[in-house]
């Protein structure tokens, strides 16, 4: 599963690190040291050429649904890259698109030929209207603007046309800009305050667009063709795979800090523990990192202005070697006095990532039981470690193995996986997840492109928790969230709370180019082809694809579902089915399940916090139903104290819940009209950990649901036999708590 947005948007957006790794808008780098800004016009090089050529044929021999390159894939690349370029149609105008139309049938011989130059003219136009944009936008702040008139602004564009000319393309950027100063206007600011925010902010969108360089026209062009085979096979430049191994092993070698920029500087955004950043106690977060030099004793190099990604390169390094650091630190002014610090670079595993456990305590008539929660980012695996025998390879399933003992020994009765907005991973890791929760037995069935199915399970017996379970998933859960979710309902194992989910039932390999060329370089020059090669099935025959696995209880949408998930791709794969796998459910939830569906809907309607997010909910749906807001003042500030006054209650009842959020709390403002880029570090941080202590009322109904299952079972011999796997044979849930069946093996290296 990805989000794709725009580069046009991306840059839009500020450029942050995720986890303890950061990552930009633009995935290769050639090696050589960074310009601040490129030079005009961007022309491909013949490494750029062949990786082309070599990953259409990849594509056109080797995908689960191989299809020819040719002029009818053309048609397909070039809608996707002028998408890629300008989603929202607000830098072409139709006259430009004119001049690009010979390109709809050139794009399959530009590919062929090694020849990318009509690729790279259309990206070079890109940036000289996203220059000439910005600059139009500042120079009308000169002026300001009238909000006693009847105009609107429509900003929800994906379905407009593009503009005829450049009398339509300044008309849409005026209402842009006018919106821009309104929010900030409406949020108590002065008009200088706002001329210099706004001034400030369209300059640094013009030097990230001017840092644009060949290898981002390269990278948009061939993810455009990827794409256009489905939605989830990418084409993936030297450094966005190695941020993709990073996601799933979990670790990186550098000094344990997540770097984010902010202004022309390179800042600290958090210290990740035990790292070498860490230990040092020389490293804050807000300092801001002006040079770089490698070794002990190697040339400083300015890195004020450098895109992230170039100083992130710079900075991570092979294990055990030096990285000197000038930093200019948090509480210092521009002018302030540097300090130079050493590290040595080490393994930092990336824990933010990893599952994390925590118990609930129910109290419900008298009764308390505690219920364990094991949230579950995604599907993760060392798989370099595992296949050089590290014993204490990074995997997903050993870190829930081992949350499970914990949790156990803390007398929980029960367990929810929390699979919300896990993307997936590793298909291996989800069928061995699975086996913690079931004895042996087949957990998904895959199909390759000849048509042929093969069959992986469970082999290891015994299960790591044989007690009452339910999986918690939403319109994010995809892939192998989907594959575990689906086997343990197949099984009825456990019982699947929440919302449907994705709907991706397919699964890519990562093909490395360089191994296929004569690249003598110790630098991977070629990039790799993340590419679907095979479709997966549940064992029951039936397919994820497109319609997700559908919740025993099902939660309330969020209407998200609309633009997000696989029926949103026009190339998406068809549903289908296959004969079922041969295998035996180990319980029948159903014997219960309208009884808990009774409960918890009982519950739902007497709540105050269930009744709150229902509320919350209406209100996002309607915000992001609109598309189209006033630019007079006088009506965008009625609507602004409607919100506010919505917010305050919103607020209120949260407090009066949960006894969290204060009257004068000024971070759930409505719009203050800033990026996040534009607000205090410490004050973006504060939202952050604000945000992860809010209450979860659907994770706390989820383990009431658990709750209801235990006391049922304990309350009905004959029951628990229907509903715990194996007819109850592992479980002593009747007498105390699930205390869970023998301890399952860790799986074998494979």
């Amino acid at each position: 599963m990805k989000l794709r947005p725009s580069i046009a948007l991306l840059f839009a957006l500020t450029v942050s690190g995720a986890g303890a790794y950061a990552q930009s808008a633009a995935d290769l780098t050639d090696g050589n040291a960074p310009r601040k800004f490129s030079t005009l016009p961007l022309k491909p090089t013949v490494t750029q050429g062949q990786a082309a050529e070599l990953s259409a044929r990849f594509l056109t021999r080797f995908h689960y649904d191989a299809k020819p390159l040719d002029d009818a894939m053309s048609q397909k690349i070039y809608k996707a890259y002028i998408d890629s370029l300008d989603g929202e149609k607000v830098f072409f105008t139709q006259a430009d698109l004119a001049k690009f139309a010979p390109l709809k049938t050139q794009m399959d011989d530009a590919i062929w030929n090694r020849d990318l130059g009509g690729p790279f003219s259309v990206f070079n136009l890109y940036i000289t209207r996203a220059i000439e944009r910005m600059t139009y936008a500042r120079s009308l702040l000169k002026q300001g603007f009238d909000f006693n008139t009847q105009e609107s602004y429509n900003y929800d564009r994906k379905k407009a046309d593009w503009p005829k000319d450049q009398a339509e393309l300044d008309t849409l950027w005026r209402e842009r800009t006018m919106n821009d100063w309104l929010r900030l206007k409406l949020a108590g600011k002065t008009d200088d305050d706002i001329r210099k925010t706004l001034d400030k902010r369209y300059a640094g969108y013009i030097d990230r667009v001017k840092q644009l360089d060949g290898e981002d026209a390269f990278q948009s062009f061939m993810n455009s063709y990827a794409e256009s085979t489905d939605p989830h096979t990418d084409y993936l430049g030297p450094r966005a795979a190695e941020n993709f191994d990073i996601s799933m092993k979990l670790s990186l070698e550098g000094i344990g800090a997540v770097l984010q920029a902010r202004d022309e500087y390179t800042a600290i955004r958090e210290i990740v523990p035990a790292g070498p950043a860490a230990k040092s106690g020389k490293v804050h977060v807000g300092d801001r990192i002006v040079a770089i030099g490698e070794g002990t004793s190697g040339p400083m190099t300015d890195v004020i202005g450098w895109r992230l990604d170039d100083v992130v390169k710079h900075i991570r390094g092979k294990k055990d070697t030096t990285v000197r650091l000038e930093i200019l630190p948090a509480d210092a002014g521009v002018d302030g006095k540097h300090e130079m610090i050493s590290l040595v670079r080490q393994k930092v595993s990336i824990e933010e990532q990893a599952a994390k456990k925590k118990v609930i305590e129910i109290k419900d008539a008298g009764v308390t039981r505690k219920i364990g929660v094991i949230d579950l980012p995604s599907f993760y695996s060392d798989f370099g470690a595992r296949r050089e025998g590290d014993k204490d390879f990074k995997s997903a399933t050993r870190d829930v193995s081992k949350l499970l003992g914990e949790l156990k020994a803390e007398n929980v009765e029960g367990v929810v996986i929390d699979l919300r907005n896990n993307g997936g991973g590793s298909l291996a890791e989800a069928n061995e997840l699975t086996g913690l929760f079931i004895d042996q037995g087949p957990v998904v069935q895959v199909r390759d492109a000849r048509g042929e199915v093969q069959v992986q399970g469970d082999d290891e017996p015994g299960m790591s928790w044989s007690g009452p379970m339910a999986v918690l998933v939403n319109r994010g859960s995809a892939s192998a969230s989907e594959i575990f979710a689906a086997a343990i309902q197949d099984y009825g194992r456990g019982l699947i709370v929440g919302q449907p989910t994705f709907g991706k039932g397919t699964v890519q390999n990562l093909v490395d180019l360089d191994r296929f060329t004569r690249n003598t370089s110790e630098k991977p020059q070629f990039g790799e082809l993340k590419m679907t090669i095979q479709e997966f099935f549940r064992i029951n025959g039936g397919s994820t694809q497109l319609k997700g696995v559908t919740p025993d209880i099902q939660f309330p949408k969020n209407g998200d579902e609309k633009d997000f998930g696989e029926s949103t791709y026009d190339n998406a794969l068809p549903w289908t089915q296959i004969a079922p796998a041969d295998y035996k459910p180990v319980a029948d939830l159903k014997a219960y399940l309208g009884q808990l569906q009774g409960k918890h809907d009982a519950r739902a309607l007497k709540s105050p916090a269930w009744k709150l997010m229902l509320d919350e909910l209406a209100q996002y749906r309607k915000m992001r139903d609109k598309t189209t807001i006033s630019l007079n003042f006088a009506q965008r500030e009625t609507e602004r104290k409607d919100l506010d006054a919505l917010q305050a209650d919103f607020r209120a009842r949260h407090k009066a819940i949960d006894g969290n959020g204060s009257d004068d709390d000024d971070t759930l403002a409505v719009d203050d009209g800033l990026n996040a880029n534009e607000r205090s570090l410490k004050s973006e941080l504060k939202q952050e950990k604000d945000a992860k202590k809010a209450p979860d009322p659907q994770l706390d109904e989820t383990a009431h649901i658990l709750f209801d299952a235990v006391g049922l079972i304990k309350g009905d011999s004959k029951l628990a036999a229907e509903v715990l796997p194996y007819g109850g044979k592992y479980s002593n849930v009747n007498a105390t708590a699930a205390a869970g069946a023998p301890e399952k093996a860790q799986p074998a290296a494979h």
